[in-house]
């Protein structure tokens, strides 16, 4: 075998160790609880359609292994349209996705949303899966301070 060979298996086996190690100990019982804080600040269907996707094929690989995901996506700026119940153009995935990982959790800006009433001269209105936080920024530092791992998909 050639060195190129070698490194190959030798990564595959390196990348394999942890998914051994996770199964192996959902079966005596110790469930861990990932923690995931996903970043939407685009109006870009294609980023909060990934989103959803990073939350889901996450969501299922724990499962399989026995453990558990905590997650919230975080939208301010551009990215509250993705909560806006009016502009949503992933509404309809947003509550399919609740009917796979009932856990996530959605965080609308209220910065963003003052900043958007303002500008438009009404209300914004945000749909019901979400819940308004001051500000998303500083929803994401408390996040991650509470152990939670920072996604920008």
């Amino acid at each position: 075998m050639d060195r190129r060979g070698i490194f190959k298996v030798m990564a595959a086996t390196l990348l394999a160790v942890p998914f051994v190690g996770r199964k192996a100990a959902a079966a005596e019982g110790d469930k861990k609880t990932h923690k995931l804080a996903i970043h939407v600040d685009q109006n870009d269907v294609d980023v909060m359609k990934l989103a959803l996707n990073n939350t889901r094929n996450a969501f299922e690989l724990y499962k399989a292994s026995g453990e558990e995901l905590a997650v919230e996506i975080v939208c301010y700026s551009q990215g509250l349209h993705m909560l806006r119940d009016d502009t949503s153009p992933v509404k309809t995935e947003i509550r399919d996705l609740r009917k796979i990982v009932p856990q996530v959790a959605f965080g609308a800006c209220n910065n963003t949303k003052n900043a958007m009433e303002k500008r438009e001269g009404k209300p914004v209105p945000i749909i019901a899966e979400a819940t308004i936080v001051p500000a998303g920024i500083v929803r994401l530092v408390e996040l991650q301070e509470a152990g939670y791992h920072y996604v920008k998909p």
